[in-house]
């Protein structure tokens, strides 16, 4: 009676399971068609970009597999052709809904926090760490390169913030390398668009082990009403563009 019982529940589990599992990828399959509709009413290029590099792509398959001769060849070419073609089409709508969303979000408080809070890779990011009531803020990053300390808002305000912050850290990582961003267009600045690639750049100082310890240390730091303070996301669409990217990077 027992075991009829727990084959019962496994079967009633793995059901939920799986229905589970279809609800996810039906939010996935319709989050990325709001997100393709919206894009393709802003972005006039979009369509014929896609369309474009699908065409390209399946014709070069099926002219290698007519040179090379052979029905199985020829249809064998033409299946990779396609695959190859919406992958290529996929990868343009993505790039494109991306940059879009940075270029929308560009100047915008909560920006880099949003930005900073989608990045690939072991980083360990502390949000508003300081802030001003006019949405100013400092956002801490710990990663290989050390702490690495990013301001965004007014110039003027920042700079001093970030001044602070960075004297704040210094006393406890001793030797480890601080750096200080400002996101932003203006000179010496780094754009929104350019804020991760520019973080992967930077060398590695310290090791993994070296990070646990130190985020230990700067916890005593704690933050100074900056978390609070800042917006969730520079775009009310912000969400859903986030997920087409983590889908896109799943692909």
């Amino acid at each position: 009676m027992a075991k009829s019982r727990n084959a019962a529940e496994s079967k009633a589990a793995k059901a939920a399971a799986q229905a589970a599992r279809k609800a996810a990828a039906r939010e996935r399959r319709t989050q990325l068609w709001q997100a393709f509709n919206l894009q393709r009413k802003q972005d006039k290029r979009l369509l014929p970009y896609m369309i474009g590099a699908f065409v390209v792509i399946v014709g070069i398959a099926v002219t290698t597999g007519v040179l090379l001769g052979g029905a199985l060849t020829l249809i064998t070419s033409i299946i990779l052709g396609v695959t190859l073609g919406l992958l290529v089409a996929f990868i343009i709508f993505g790039r494109r809904a991306q940059k879009s969303v940075y270029r929308q979000a560009e100047g915008q408080a909560g920006a880099a926090a949003w930005v900073l809070d989608n990045l690939r890779g072991k980083w360990r990011v502390s949000p508003g760490v300081a802030a001003t009531g006019h949405f100013d803020a400092v956002h801490r990053v710990l990663g290989r390169p050390g702490v690495i300390l990013i301001g965004e808002g007014s110039t003027t305000r920042v700079k001093p913030l970030l001044a602070q912050e960075k004297k704040r850290t210094a006393r406890l990582v001793g030797e480890v390398p601080i750096y200080d961003i400002i996101v932003g267009t203006g000179e010496g600045e780094v754009p929104l668009a350019k804020l991760e690639r520019h973080l992967t750049r930077l060398p590695a100082n310290i090791t993994t082990k070296q990070m646990d310890t130190l985020e230990s240390r700067l916890a005593a730091l704690g933050s100074r009403a900056g978390a609070a303070v800042l917006p969730k996301g520079p775009l009310p669409n912000a969400g859903k563009m986030r997920g087409v990217q983590r889908t896109v990077r799943r692909k």
